[in-house]
């Protein structure tokens, strides 16, 4: 067996509505119900699906929490136009740009955080 890609990962959030508008605001991605009024964040091929961190649904990691995410997301938009985006958006940097290990080489990252506190790094090869 050899696996081809990321469908999709889970995060565990406190408040599904500023999840979603951080991700769609920030990041340009697509809210996305799914299932008995579950609700995911689409981007290309691949999606976020949000568990509320007070009502966890069955079949989930051992130890569900919020914050606890760490997330790397490629764009091809260049980092100074990510930058300028991110402070008009009014979301601090954290750290970067600076080169970082990426899956197939080195990239330029920039961090923030999300409404839970989850790490989030988008970068560029």
């Amino acid at each position: 067996m050899q696996i081809a890609r990321l469908d999709h990962l889970v995060l565990t959030v406190a408040d599904i509505g500023k999840t979603c508008e951080f991700y769609t605001r920030v990041l340009g991605m697509e809210v996305v119900r799914f299932g008995e009024g579950r609700t995911a964040l689409r981007f290309g091929q691949q999606k976020i699906n949000l568990h509320p961190a007070d009502n966890i649904p069955g079949l989930v990691a051992d130890k569900p929490t919020t914050g606890s995410g760490d997330l790397c997301f490629i764009t091809e938009t260049p980092l100074a136009e990510v930058v300028a985006h991110l402070k008009d958006c009014g979301v601090a940097i954290e750290a970067g740009p600076g080169p970082r290990a990426g899956a197939i080489g080195t990239i330029q990252s920039v961090y923030v955080r999300d409404p839970d506190r989850n790490l989030v790094e988008i970068s560029n090869y």
